[in-house]
């Protein structure tokens, strides 16, 4: 599935979940079809704005499993940031606020059971508030670790928590931006 209502791949689209969605709903951000987890979604356009350019970046965790174990170096290279590429070629220091390995996922997302888990691999539980493309599939790529799963599992403090993949939770606005910690301006309502 695709993180948006129209495409002209032939995907599935977030207008065939079992959901009434308002006009003019659309996403915040975006997965890529490789990933899953937490997506927001809204009517007002001022969100996007207030959560990616706020002056006060707004932190994102995923949930990745990688191909084999993951050494305390590799640990301490991705804490400390590691070079990725990103649009036209450019190098980039991905920094992240941290990285720490995970031994058990399932406390963290119930859905995390991977038939994959019988292979060497390891959970790690990435926060970031930046959100370059594909960045932590790369970031991981970068200490030579293929990323086999990605799930967001929070933004700010909304958290993914029991939801099922394809589930919808809608919540009242008032309460959305608390726990995006955003506040419309004043003069704009």
């Amino acid at each position: 599935m695709v993180s948006q209502f129209v495409s002209s791949h032939d995907k599935r689209l977030l207008g065939d979940l079992e959901f009434d969605f308002p006009d003019g709903t659309h996403a915040i951000g975006r997965l890529d079809d490789d990933s899953e987890g937490l997506l927001l979604l809204t009517t007002d356009k001022r969100v996007t704005r207030l959560i990616f350019l706020d002056t006060v970046p707004h932190q994102r965790q995923y949930l990745v499993m990688v191909q084999n174990h993951v050494t305390e170096e590799t640990l301490q290279k991705l804490n400390s940031g590691v070079s990725i590429i990103i649009k036209n070629g450019a190098p980039y220091l991905a920094k992240p606020i941290s990285v720490e390995r995970i031994n058990n996922p399932l406390l963290l997302y119930p859905h995390a059971a991977d038939d994959r888990d019988k292979y060497a691999h390891a959970w790690l539980l990435i926060t970031l508030t930046e959100g370059k493309y594909r960045q932590v599939r790369k970031m991981v790529l970068a200490v030579k670790h293929r990323c086999l799963r990605l799930v967001r599992i929070s933004i700010s403090d909304v958290q993914l928590g029991t939801l099922a993949p394809g589930e919808v939770k809608e919540v009242n606005a008032d309460y959305f931006s608390t726990l995006l910690r955003i506040k419309f301006p004043v003069d704009k309502l």
